[in-house]
């Protein structure tokens, strides 16, 4: 019976230590995500700002999809916004 404790304990013990690895890779991912947003939101302000002091009527707006596309996808989800504006101009 000793034997078959400390064996579900270590087992416990275990998955308790790959359970606190799992969520220390989720809470990194969701800041990893978050920085991404507040940077992504600072450059839309910015490059809009910029593109209508230069008189190109092109401007991204601050809504979920805009956030959601560069935070999952950072600097190229910022491109895909700005391009796929570009692309309506033609």
């Amino acid at each position: 019976m000793q034997e078959k404790t400390a064996f579900l304990i270590m087992i416990g013990i275990c998955a308790l230590v790959l359970m606190i690895g799992l969520l220390k890779q989720k809470a990194a991912l969701a800041l990893n995500v978050l920085v991404r947003i507040v940077v992504g939101c600072v450059g839309i302000i910015f490059l809009n700002d910029f593109l209508r002091q230069q008189g190109i009527p092109v401007a991204a707006g601050l809504n979920p999809l805009n956030l959601l596309t560069i935070g999952s996808l950072g600097t190229s989800g910022f491109a895909l916004i700005y391009g796929i504006l570009f692309y309506s101009l033609l």
